[in-house]
């Protein structure tokens, strides 16, 4: 059997007796937790772009007093150079709340469905599509 004629992984083939409205379901659960994964790393994002603009505010800093702007520079010192973002938060701890608060269960759930419903098979819906959208014997449309 060559490689344009070879079935899918078997990790990607549904369990006997796993019906159709089960791989839709654990396709859409898969999908909520790639969008959950997309969330996290805007959340990571928007924690390194505070982070950084709050150590580009030494600069600015340093520069007012150069231009003989104290009052501006005590000001900027005072009031948003350290400062949390939200009531008793910096950045650093909204991610590890909502990793520990959110993240981890939805992982842990959503790995635990899979396992009780699919035997643990991950992306049933999406290699199920890739091999009905495939073309058979295409060098490039491989089931591998």
């Amino acid at each position: 059997m060559n490689a344009e004629t070879r079935p899918p992984d078997p990790r990607h083939q549904r369990p006997e007796g796993v019906t159709d409205t089960t791989v839709e379901a654990l396709g859409a659960l898969s999908k909520a937790l790639e969008t959950t994964e997309r969330a996290r790393g805007a959340l990571y994002t928007f924690h390194q772009l505070t982070g950084s603009a709050d150590l580009s505010l030494d600069d600015a800093v340093r520069l007012l007093r150069e231009a003989g702007h104290g009052a501006q520079a005590d000001r900027v010192e005072r009031e948003i150079l350290g400062r949390n973002v939200i009531p008793g938060h910096w950045t650093f701890q909204i991610v590890e709340e909502y990793n520990s608060t959110y993240y981890e269960a939805f992982r842990t759930v959503e790995q635990e469905i899979r396992g009780e419903l699919a035997e643990g098979r991950d992306h049933l819906y999406e290699a199920e599509m890739k091999e009905a959208r495939r073309t058979q014997g295409h060098p490039d449309h491989t089931a591998g």
